[in-house]
């Protein structure tokens, strides 16, 4: 089955999944969608049905109200949820090292380095890679939490 999904990709669309970038990112999308749709209901749910109601009424459609309405308000949650899947994808050792091979300069991510690191005993440079990735995922974090802080700000109306 795995031949088959490759070589349909390769024939329809000039993509080769295995052991390149192009593979790699279409596995880590599909393995971190999942992640995205908590943060997604979430949001929708928290939409104020009367909004989606008088769109409608005026005379939008689905698509338009879901571009024009929705989006725009769940903001803060389809931010929430980029970032939960990106850093799932980021972190992801084991679809990278299955589909991507550890290829260095094409395929090799932080993840995968840090585990050759470890694997060689160079815990120096593990111990490197590790805390630029924590610092980034602190920072990504704060930076989520600032912005969803003053979106809720101006959503309810309330000014520093």
């Amino acid at each position: 089955m795995p031949q088959e999904i490759e070589a349909f990709f390769y024939e329809y669309f000039g993509v080769k999944l295995v052991f390149n970038f192009t593979g790699l990112v279409v596995a880590s999308c599909f393995y971190s969608l999942p992640f995205m749709v908590q943060p997604l209901q979430s949001g929708f749910e928290s939409l104020n049905k009367n909004m989606l109601e008088a769109s409608y009424i005026s005379g939008k459609n689905k698509f338009e109200t879901l571009l024009r309405i929705a989006i725009p308000n769940i903001k803060p949650a389809l931010l929430t949820a980029i970032i939960i899947t990106f850093a799932h994808t980021v972190g992801e050792f084991g679809v990278v090292l299955m589909v991507g091979g550890s290829i260095p300069s094409e395929t090799k991510v932080a993840s995968v380095a840090i585990y050759e690191f470890v694997e060689i005993m160079d815990y120096t440079n593990a111990h490197i890679y590790s805390a630029i990735m924590i610092t980034l995922s602190f920072l990504t974090l704060l930076g989520v939490y600032i912005f969803n802080g003053k979106q809720k700000r101006i959503l309810t109306g309330i000014s520093k």
